[in-house]
């Protein structure tokens, strides 16, 4: 879909369009170059007798029916066979460009500043051979003149070529390869093709002017106003539609870029800008997709991360350094575990069990993180959870027997359907990457692990489905001490020393 002063134009449409707006373009430029030639004509210091101007006024006359004649379709041909048909014969067929048919598009400017100056200069020495049966200052005074006219209708039809094939350029390169180098007119270009309008003709001619005086040429008074006035309206009115042109074609597409970077900071990493320049400026416009895409695949990867192993141990992994080995630090650990998974996996559909089990583990992580804490692995139908690390935490114990009270509180209220046991102990431990330099991860490892674990075990056959230890709850330094009661004590599986049990409810 084409934008950009073609509308919505698709197809047999667009080329069209493009043929219209190319053609307009070409004959403005070649008019201003014509009417530049004949200013600088009448401007001539070169004179002849009245007997001759009238047989060189016939001449030139017969001279231009001719020359036009026989140009104007050749230049036709040969801008259909080099730019027409090589561009519009994808846009018709509504089909990505070849490479051959995306070159054509990104070297258009050049192709028809070239036919342009094929021609004017055919002309120029053309008129500049019949001038000179005249005298040879004559003749060589047409061929300047037809090389300023030409001159004009290149900077001219450069400028409006470049700036009319902004959509199809974008068009071919979408989806093609972002360009390497400079395929197309670059800004250096562009600025002095402005200031050959703005400046060096209108110059030109006033320096010409003034060399006819000092070689004692006396021009007639209202010709050298009306010529001065006309150089003068030229570097003004030509000047500024030539600045203005020039100036968009690269304030736009920074515009562009400035307000799609104003998306990607405020988070929307799927930002674009088209690229329809092949100079500098589409450098950039690729340069910044390429950010753009880079950016949301290493946000999309973040995120990745951040679900696999939490978003705490993501971030600081990518912020510090990546190492194996481990730190000690005052945790809690929290353990849960479904009550008959080999049961309800037998008498139920594996899909109503991956169900069943996806909303348990959104419940225990919604509750741990609720409370700052990490779910640093599932085991099959349990999880371990940890507070404290790898991010210090205030009060890790109390958060810890806070997020097993929510837990048991809703596993009731929300899925009756399964049953789990939660144990929790607290104490010193060991965080750190555990593996090999290949493949680590990050993981708590020491007494309060295997204690919660047990004491896990342990609540799956209790009533009350929820165990801490004594060791966790004197840790407590809020007022979550004051919603448990301690209990008996009980040697736990594997243990040297028995555990005192804590329950949820006051004392």
């Amino acid at each position: 879909m084409a934008q950009g002063g073609y509308g919505e134009l698709r197809g047999a449409e667009l080329a069209e369009s493009l043929r219209t707006r190319l053609t307009r373009a070409a004959i403005a430029a070649n008019l201003l170059g014509a009417l530049t030639a004949f200013v600088f004509g009448v401007i001539s210091p070169v004179s002849t007798d009245e007997a001759d101007q009238s047989r060189l006024l016939l001449l030139n006359a017969a001279g231009f029916v001719v020359f036009m004649g026989t140009t104007l379709p050749l230049g036709n041909a040969w801008s259909r066979r080099i730019i027409g048909n090589p561009i519009e014969r994808w846009l018709v067929e509504d089909r990505p460009p070849t490479e051959a048919e995306r070159r054509a598009v990104l070297r258009q400017p050049f192709r028809v500043v070239a036919i342009s100056a094929t021609f004017w200069g055919i002309g120029a020495i053309f008129f500049g051979l019949l001038n000179a049966t005249g005298s040879p200052e004559l003749g060589a005074a047409a061929v300047v003149i037809g090389i300023l006219g030409g001159a004009t209708t290149c900077a001219v039809a450069f400028l409006l070529v470049e700036r009319i094939a902004r959509p199809v350029v974008a068009l071919a390169l979408a989806g093609g390869a972002a360009p390497a180098g400079l395929a197309s007119p670059g800004v250096a270009v562009r600025l002095t093709m402005t200031w050959t309008l703005v400046t060096a003709i209108p110059l030109v001619g006033i320096a010409a002017m003034a060399v006819a005086d000092l070689a004692g040429a006396r021009l007639d008074e209202s010709t050298a106003v009306v010529a001065t006035l006309f150089l003068a309206v030229t570097g003004l009115v030509v000047g500024a539609m030539a600045s203005v042109i020039a100036a968009r074609s690269v304030a736009d597409p920074i515009r562009s870029v400035r307000n799609a970077m104003g998306k990607v900071e405020a988070g929307d990493f799927a930002a674009r800008v088209p690229v329809d320049d092949a100079s500098e400026v589409g450098l950039l416009e690729a340069g910044f997709n390429r950010m753009a895409a880079g950016l949301g695949e290493r946000e999309r990867l973040r995120d990745l991360f951040g679900r696999h192993v939490g978003r705490d141990v993501a971030r600081a992994a990518l912020e510090g350094e990546l190492r194996l080995g481990g730190e000690l630090r005052e945790v809690a650990v929290l353990f849960v575990d479904v009550v008959g998974s080999t049961t309800l996996a037998a008498r139920r559909p594996a899909t109503e069990v991956v169900a069943l089990l996806n909303a348990f583990f959104a419940l225990v992580v919604e509750c741990v993180e609720r409370e700052h804490g990490w779910v640093n692995k599932f085991e099959g139908d349990a999880a371990l959870c940890v507070f404290g690390a790898p991010v210090d935490l205030e009060d890790p114990a109390g958060r810890a027997l806070a997020a097993g009270r929510a837990l048991q509180t809703r596993l009731v209220a929300e899925l009756p359907e399964l049953e789990a046991g939660i144990g929790i102990s607290a104490g010193p431990a060991v965080a750190g990457n555990v593996g090999a330099e290949q493949r680590f991860e990050y993981t708590v490892i020491g007494d309060p692990v295997n204690e919660a674990a047990r004491l896990c075990e342990l609540a799956k056959r209790s009533p009350e489905r929820l165990l801490a230890s004594e060791a966790a709850l004197v840790r407590v330094t809020g007022d979550e001490r004051e919603s448990w009661s301690l209990g008996e004590a009980v040697l736990l599986r594997g243990r040297d020393e028995p555990t005192r049990l804590a329950t949820a409810g006051a004392r």
